[in-house]
């Protein structure tokens, strides 16, 4: 490949004609640059690649591109553009040989539900027979290999890297979630989005280095209706309207009131020996009975949107039930069946808007007791613990306090001003700093009917200290738990 070839789909000006020399690799980390390498210039937080553009000469790169002067020796061709974020995208896209017009590429949006949707969508579709991809919160999945993720929405020269190998290993869809951030910085440009999904969008990553107000969370939201085919979105959300504002695809609706496209209806509570569900009916689109074994609301919504996105695919109408009964969601209203007398789960409900909404979910079950065992965060804002306290104190029969992420705080401050929080209410709690012997006594006070949620952590398998992360999966917890009482251990995973 040549720099022409590269860069044919983006608009620049030639600040500097360079020897035209075969490109071999396309980079933003200094430490990469090689003979050959075509270098992108990105101004982030800590670091401005345009002050290592004289490096890249040195280095016997192809060529820079920037959005600001630099001054490099003769020798190199330097492009500039408006904005090179948004010019990376396009020019990772062509690097990579353009792999997204090669599969169905789903993306999905919203505060809440990103990520048990895309898992929905990837089981249903797998149980029809489609080979799928995935991008999201907990880890990227190619075939059999899972990789870690380190943001939501990687960097676009990373997304359209995920793509090739899914190319090249013979996946058919990639499902994909996509933050107000992503869009934001440019990262899912140059991706022509098959379906383009809306969940919900309430107020959140409203702050110094996110959003400056709602309004511009929401229309970041929005721009992926501006880059899909087909927009699938929540026809209940009172944003919904500022959400499509210059849409250019399609919409079709989905949502459990009115007239959408997609509606539930006949929802009903199943509660069974160490396990909580929801079962209703889908007409409109689709006409279904569908039972899912996580509860409430959300998990109508969750389920119904994976429905709405698989209609599009050639499946039938069995699978639909089969894939949404057995898919699970790593630390998300994730069922840990120890016991038959009472109900332990898992989610990673880490900030009072996401306790609330599932403390209120599960009080609709009527247990014999809601008992909500959490932490907080280290340096992070106290007001997060205060909120989160209240909102246990309030909801739970008991509340558990323990830590969570202390990172380079004492553990006991932060449990400290939790109990600040839940000192605004009459609720009932105890507080035992190491999470494994908090978990524990959750597990060994139990009582007949209880439902436990150990919040907070959901799919981390660590807890990080002073800087370093130590392995801690709560799901390993409660198995040595269980196997230091004698128990049997068969049933986890």
């Amino acid at each position: 490949m040549v720099l022409w070839d590269l860069v044919k789909d983006i608009s620049y000006e030639t600040v500097q004609q360079g020897d035209d020399i075969p490109v071999t690799s396309l980079v933003t980390d200094n430490r990469k640059i090689e003979a050959g390498s075509v270098f992108v210039c990105i101004a982030g937080a800590n670091f401005d690649g345009h002050s290592a553009a004289a490096e890249a000469a040195q280095k016997g790169a192809a060529a820079v591109i920037v959005e600001k002067d630099v001054d490099v020796p003769a020798g190199i061709s330097v492009l500039r553009v408006d904005s090179t974020r948004r010019a990376l995208a396009y020019l990772s896209a062509a690097y990579y040989g353009y792999p997204a017009r090669q599969m169905k590429v789903i993306g999905v949006t919203g505060t809440k539900g990103k990520t048990t949707t895309t898992y929905l969508i990837k089981s249903i579709l797998e149980n029809a027979g489609y080979k799928v991809g995935l991008i999201g919160t907990i880890e990227v999945i190619i075939g059999e290999e899972h990789i870690p993720a380190k943001n939501t929405t990687p960097e676009s020269i990373t997304i359209q890297g995920y793509f090739r190998r899914m190319v090249d290993a013979g996946i058919q869809a990639v499902v994909m979630e996509v933050s107000s951030q992503a869009l934001m910085m440019h990262r899912t440009d140059a991706i022509d989005f098959d379906l383009g999904i809306f969940t919900n969008i309430e107020p959140d990553h409203i702050g110094p280095g996110e959003h400056e107000s709602f309004e511009h969370y929401i229309s970041c939201k929005s721009l992926l209706f501006r880059q899909c085919r087909t927009g699938i979105v929540n026809g209940d959300d009172p944003h919904l309207e500022k959400i499509l504002s210059g849409h250019t695809c399609g919409i079709e609706t989905y949502g459990l009131s009115g007239h959408p496209d997609l509606l539930a209806e006949n929802i009903s509570l199943v509660h069974k020996p160490g396990c909580l569900g929801v079962e209703f009916d889908v007409s409109g689109l689709l006409s279904l009975h569908i039972s899912v074994p996580t509860p409430g609301r959300f998990s109508v919504y969750n389920a119904l949107c994976a429905l709405a996105v698989c209609r599009h695919f050639e499946i039938a109408p069995d699978a639909f039930q089969k894939a949404l009964g057995q898919a699970k969601v790593k630390g998300r209203i994730e069922m840990i069946p120890i016991s038959d007398r009472f109900t332990l789960m898992i989610d990673y409900a880490h900030n009072g808007m996401a306790l609330r909404t599932l403390l209120e979910t599960l009080k609709e079950y009527e247990p014999k007791r809601l008992v909500c065992l959490f932490g907080c965060g280290g340096n992070r804002a106290k007001d997060r613990r205060y909120e989160m306290g209240e909102v246990s104190g309030e909801y739970a029969d008991l509340s558990i306090i323990t830590s969570d992420n202390p990172r380079f705080e004492d553990p006991q401050a932060i449990i400290d001003d939790i109990k600040t929080g839940i000192g605004k209410t009459d609720g009932k709690y105890v507080e035992i700093i190491d999470r494994k012997e908090a978990i524990a006594y959750a597990i060994h006070n139990a009582q007949d009917g209880d439902v436990i949620i150990l919040a907070g952590k959901g799919h981390e398998d660590y807890q990080e200290i002073k800087g370093v992360k130590y392995p801690m999966d709560e799901r390993v917890l409660i198995k040595e738990i269980l196997e230091e009482d004698g128990a049997d251990t068969s049933m986890l995973c």
